[in-house]
């Protein structure tokens, strides 16, 4: 039979480890990475699946700054709606969208595109809201898997991507990043003042 002073050891020690475990859940949650590296492809070369199943191509935006969120209806963070709105209307004018790809594999989007569509309209969503799909895993959408050969990927919902003119990421906000977070919104104005490039061959 254990001690009292080995038990409280041994139960000190626990509490240590949880105490780090959450504590680095929570850092990865929040973590602001600058992206350097140059993938291959311009997110803006890609198709992505809308609510109503169809392929649409993500040229539309060619051009603009868009920053690419995993959103869940169920998700706690989903209080992110209003702020993420409040982005999208703020900067609209200028060359800026929100693309929300929803996800179930962090387990929180129970329902179906036309249920996400409900869901996002009564929240007031402006900004498109795409089909539900996979960020990770081996059914991961051609979207993600370009986003995340960055090297950076949505440790839950709500991470988000900031995509520059040029279709190339520039950077990753973890999801406890707060649309009003002044380091996302100096990095969209960042964007913003870029010149638009024209690629050669295209208009």
């Amino acid at each position: 039979m254990m001690s009292k002073r080995r038990v409280l050891q041994t139960s000190v020690a626990l509490a240590a480890a949880v105490i780090a475990v959450t504590g680095a859940v929570a850092w990865r949650l929040s973590v602001v990475t600058p992206v350097t590296t140059r993938p291959v492809a311009s997110l803006y070369d890609l198709m992505a699946r809308d609510a109503l199943g169809h392929d649409t191509p993500l040229a539309a935006y060619r051009g603009r700054v868009t920053l690419v969120v995993n959103i869940a209806s169920e998700c706690g963070l989903a209080f992110q709606y209003p702020g993420l709105d409040a982005l999208h209307r703020r900067y609209e004018d200028r060359g800026f969208t929100i693309l929300a790809f929803p996800s179930d594999d962090f387990w929180q989007e129970p329902n179906d595109d036309a249920g996400i569509q409900r869901v996002c309209e009564a929240r007031g969503v402006t900004f498109p809201v795409l089909g539900k799909g996979h960020v990770r895993g081996s059914d991961q959408s051609a979207v993600y898997a370009f986003l995340t050969s960055t090297g950076e990927a949505p440790a839950w919902n709500f991470a988000k991507y900031l995509v520059g003119r040029d279709g190339r990421v520039r950077a990753f906000f973890g999801s406890l990043v707060l649309p009003d977070d002044s380091q996302l919104i100096h990095a969209i104005e960042d964007a913003l003042d870029e010149p638009t490039i024209v690629e050669a061959g295209r208009e």
